[in-house]
């Protein structure tokens, strides 16, 4: 371990690779002490950070796969950590030449300014629910896609599969078993029904334990009180926002899963365009799903998507993805507030909580993702 002669903190960028890493060491005046790069795996990054870098240190890194577990390790060491965001370094720094000592050095300079784009570190237990979620996802669009090989094959040979979900009961895979095929054939529908049934099994594992987290969570059992939110939309909703108080206006949670719209404005002219889609997709996919089923479930909901379709059947698609945003508000406002939903047919404001007839109480305790009031979990 390295001693500094001054107590003045330093600065450290770290890009990180999987086998290689440059590091930066900026001053307290933001000045260069040293830059090395380190060969071989994250362990060996730690150890030579830990062995080469003066004391006290704050440490900044861009956000990658295995952040979580790297943030973990360098606090250990550091005085701070930060994880910059990928996209808005890239706004930053436009710049046509990229090496990563560069961008280590970038990194340095940015958390010396204190101007660091940080990304939020969840806990270990949230990162591994935010996993599954995202592998039940995987699961579910590869069984889709048995499913269309089945029926594609079905097709070709010229055969009249049942309609909707009764090719997938029992009684379907067992008359997909029977039909007469050549040997090519059935060893295609063999393989894919095997497939179909072990991916089916997979999913139920996954939704098992899926289900026990979600049971524990009186958070998820709140959003569950909303027309059309099922457990899945809930659960993603609760494990990708974790800390409602991270967001300082409800607003900012349709920001964070990229269900607002692209602007270009410029004088007086200002032009949206499609959603930025920003975020973690499968949280949207699951928004998008749960709108469907709200605006045919909840008046409140339903006079929202309404009043953005105005009578225009083309404006069906911009009014769901509008209504997910609201959506998303809500739930923010409801995980805020720590209220269960309430049917309000009034038209929509610009409150989120007050569209969905939330009405915070002055003292709320704010719901996490893990915890939550024992007077939310009576009224659910």
């Amino acid at each position: 371990m390295v001693a500094s002669n001054v107590n003045a903190m330093h600065y450290v960028g770290v890009d990180v690779h999987q086998r290689r890493s440059s590091v930066c060491i900026l001053d307290g005046r933001g000045k260069p002490v040293k830059e090395f790069s380190v060969k071989g795996n994250w362990a060996e990054l730690l150890a030579q950070v830990t062995r080469s870098v003066p004391r006290p240190f704050r440490v900044c890194y861009e956000a990658s796969c295995g952040y979580g577990y790297l943030h973990e390790k360098f606090a250990a060491l550091a005085q701070g950590v930060q994880v910059a965001h990928p996209g808005q370094l890239r706004l930053i720094y436009r710049s046509k030449k990229k090496h990563d000592r560069i961008d280590a050095k970038k990194l340095a300079q940015l958390l010396f300014m204190d101007l660091v784009p940080q990304v939020h570190v969840p806990a270990a237990n949230v990162r591994a629910w935010r996993s599954l979620i995202v592998y039940r996802n995987r699961l579910m669009n590869r069984r889709v896609g048995v499913k269309n090989q089945i029926r594609g094959l079905l097709r070709n040979l010229g055969i009249v599969a049942p309609a909707g979900k009764r090719l997938w009961s029992g009684k379907g895979i067992k008359w997909l078993r029977e039909q007469t095929m050549g040997e090519l054939e059935a060893l295609q529908r063999d393989m894919a029904t095997e497939e179909l049934e072990d991916l089916n099994g997979r999913i139920r594992r996954v939704e098992k334990q899926l289900n026990q987290i979600a049971q524990a969570s009186p958070a998820v059992a709140l959003l569950k009180t909303i027309p059309g939110v099922g457990v899945r939309t809930a659960e993603a909703m609760v494990a990708w926002i974790d800390d409602v108080n991270r967001f300082s206006r409800n607003k900012q949670i349709g920001s964070y899963f990229g269900l607002v719209p692209c602007q270009d404005a410029s004088a007086d002219r200002n032009r949206l365009g499609h959603i930025t889609r920003d975020g973690p997709a499968v949280v949207r996919k699951f928004l998008c799903e749960a709108s469907w089923r709200a605006v045919r479930s909840s008046p409140t909901l339903r006079a929202y998507f309404d009043r953005i379709v105005h009578d225009d059947a083309d404006r069906k698609k911009i009014a769901l993805v509008a209504t997910a945003h609201h959506l998303a508000r809500v739930m923010g406002a409801m995980l805020r507030s720590g209220e269960v939903w309430r049917e309000s047919v009034r038209p929509a404001s610009k409150d989120a909580a007050k569209d969905a007839g939330v009405a915070p109480p002055q003292d709320a305790e704010p719901v996490t993702a893990l915890s939550c009031a024992a007077e939310v979990v009576m009224r659910c």
